[in-house]
């Protein structure tokens, strides 16, 4: 049987598509304008606003949302009575973190053993280029059935809410029939997926002070109450023996019942060392995509080299709690900062601080637009069936998007399956991922168009 035209062309325009990803990923465009600078977020956003220029979209535009950032917004109009499609992605990556750490420059899209690797290849810059490879490929084969608005966040992963408040300001700009999240992944390569729910999150900064100065750890040691050792048996407190998450009033008891993760898969994935064991109780995926789960990303103290013999009067960490669907992250972050402050030893003073928030989300699997996708996905993956899958981590926008247009039907679908490492080290994608998905949107905007 002879490729379907969609995929005649988006195989022939591959070679297209690293060149520009190559040259996205080139941007060092880290929302944090302490560490990177702001010329390089800028950069990107205006090579997005020409790529969709290029492409015939019309009312293109760099939004500057409240948190000091810009979004690409542009809009291609559609046969006269189609449905709107909103196409999201983020330019904005996360740090490289240990450069040295990189196989090959974070910020050059480097081809290594059938991958491409470099920060944001998979997320979320990749999903820029999905977009533009399925617009391109519908175009070369009768026209694009509905009409298009892309967005495109830059500062996603930040999590400082830029674009949700923008949205919620300006609610007719981003509303759609249906909306594509381009900022999800298959569970393995080859099996196509699609994302139907997320946990949520909340971060909480907490900071213990115990005295008016660090002392001498000789002299008062051993009566004298330690902010950082009181500090640790707060953080210590989140969690039960096994590892499970501990929060009083939080129930961590939900099951999932879709897609299972085999316990050596995920720790294959995680590249858990040998003789480790996971934490929790229940099955993998009820852990990571039913259940809270805290993790505490930094704290402050003396580092090990230069650190003195004293006894520290001050210490602070940042928690991250993952919120499962049908928990509210409000409720959850109050939850949480009650739990720090009744569980501070030695009646030390402690203050807990909220950071940020982002509420779970869960798709209606039972509309049209997800009947297109599986049988756009059922052609582009041949002899794969679509699957459902959950999602650990946080997309707050999902929520305001649902929040704003209810009616629209939201699905999650993108590159980040476990090989690509996002967030690490040695970050890449798949191109074969990369083709099949484009391929997978194109088909569905046809199939959602004829729906």
């Amino acid at each position: 049987m002879s490729p379907h035209p969609i995929a005649e062309t988006v195989a022939s325009l591959m070679p297209r598509a690293k060149a520009e990803l190559t040259e996205l990923v080139a941007f060092k465009s880290v929302a944090d304008f302490t560490q990177f600078p702001r010329s390089e977020s800028e950069a990107a956003a205006n090579w997005v606003a020409d790529a969709l220029r290029a492409e015939g979209f019309q009312d293109v535009a760099l939004l500057d949302t409240p948190d000091g950032t810009q979004s690409v917004y542009g809009f291609l109009p559609g046969p006269e009575g189609a449905p709107t499609v909103l196409l999201y992605a983020h330019y904005d990556v996360q740090p490289p973190l240990d450069e040295a750490a990189w196989a090959t420059p974070p910020f050059e899209l480097t081809e290594r053993d059938g991958r491409w690797y470099g920060r944001g290849s998979a997320d979320c810059k990749g999903g820029v280029i999905m977009h533009l490879l399925a617009l391109r490929a519908l175009k070369a084969n009768g026209g694009v059935p509905v009409s298009v608005k892309v967005i495109a966040e830059g500062s996603e992963e930040q999590g400082t809410g830029g674009l949700e408040r923008y949205a919620e300001a300006h609610p007719e700009l981003l509303a759609a029939d249906t909306i594509v999240i381009g900022d999800a992944g298959n569970f393995r390569v080859g099996l196509p997926t699609v994302t139907s729910t997320l946990r949520g999150m909340t971060l909480v900064r907490v900071s213990v002070d115990t005295l008016e100065g660090n002392l001498h750890s000789g002299q008062f040691g051993g009566a004298a109450p330690d902010a950082l050792a009181a500090l640790v048996r707060v953080l210590d407190s989140l969690r039960a023996e096994d590892g499970s998450t501990t929060v009083d009033g939080l129930t961590g008891d939900a099951v999932w019942d879709g897609l299972q993760y085999e316990e050596d898969a995920f720790c294959k994935d995680a590249k858990v060392l040998d003789g480790v064991r996971l934490i929790g109780e229940g099955t993998v995926a009820d852990r990571i995509w039913a259940r809270p789960a805290v993790t505490v990303l930094g704290i402050d103290c003396p580092p090990v080299v230069g650190a003195t013999p004293s006894v520290q009067a001050a210490a602070r960490a940042l928690i991250s709690l993952r919120v499962p669907p049908g928990v509210d992250a409000a409720e959850a972050t109050k939850l949480l900062r009650a739990h720090l402050e009744a569980h501070t030893p030695w009646g030390a003073r402690v203050s807990t601080e909220q950071i940020g928030q982002g509420q779970p989300f869960r798709a209606d699997t039972a509309s049209p637009a997800y009947a297109a996708m599986a049988e756009a996905m059922g052609e582009a993956f041949p002899g794969q069936e679509m699957q459902y899958a959950g999602h650990g981590g946080s997309i707050p926008l999902c929520n305001t998007l649902a929040s704003l247009y209810p009616k629209a039907e939201i699905l999650l679908i993108g590159l980040s399956e476990p090989e690509a490492q996002i967030h690490a080290v040695n970050e890449s994608v798949s191109p074969e991922e990369l083709e099949r998905l484009s391929i997978a949107e194109a088909l569905f905007l046809q199939k959602y168009a004829a729906s």
